[in-house]
């Protein structure tokens, strides 16, 4: 039996400051007096919305580089498919551009159908929102901010990872035919071949 998890504001505030890349913020957020507001429900005039919480810094704020050519996009895949193979699991694997347009594809045998535009969407959304899909995973998922899901083309789903190198987005992989969980460790393999974490996503 699943028993759907409530969080409170204070945890949600966790996570703006997760997704925070202003240290600044992070340390007057985590002022005792601060969390101490949150957690009290007495304090209803005083509440902290952490959606109110302004960063000093843009979070994400990857900037979007030259594209990715055919053949990188194809050693992505063929990276992403390999571990795929090596646990036996068939997947659609979609890789794109630093604009989010489909580079190069690949759906392996007898991979599930309906999951070939999932891998496309996830790729896409990764590399035009900047960031892994799993942020907007864990952000509906875990601290119900189901204001994510009015913003077009987001998919709160894990395995979309951005593509970057020297700093710069170059474009983004995305894994859809298994569970979330499986399909990131594929897209991650893809990914590892490019991949180098920028400052401002910690």
């Amino acid at each position: 039996m699943f028993r759907r998890i409530v969080l409170s504001s204070t945890m949600r505030l966790r996570y703006v400051v997760m997704t925070s890349c202003d240290p600044l913020l992070i340390a007057r957020l985590l002022n005792t007096a601060d969390w101490g507001c949150m957690s009290n429900p007495t304090i209803g005039a005083t509440q902290t919305n952490p959606l109110d919480v302004v960063p000093e810094e843009m979070p994400f704020d990857t900037p979007y580089g030259l594209p990715i050519s055919l053949d990188r996009a194809q050693a992505c895949l063929q990276a992403a498919v390999a571990e795929a193979k090596r646990r036996n699991w068939k997947m659609n694997v979609a890789v794109v551009d630093s604009g989010g347009n489909l580079v190069a594809f690949q759906r392996m045998d007898n991979a599930m159908l309906a999951s070939i535009r999932i891998a496309e969407h996830k790729a896409r959304a990764a590399a035009t929102f900047r960031r892994p899909t799993k942020v907007f995973e864990d952000g509906v998922q875990l601290f119900h901010l189901n204001y994510l899901l009015a913003f077009d083309d987001v998919i709160a789903s894990r395995g979309g990872i951005p593509l970057i190198e020297h700093g710069s987005i170059i474009g983004a992989i995305g894994c859809s035919g298994g569970t979330d969980s499986q399909d990131e460790i594929v897209s991650k393999a893809g990914a590892a071949l490019i991949n180098q974490v920028p400052a401002t996503i910690k």
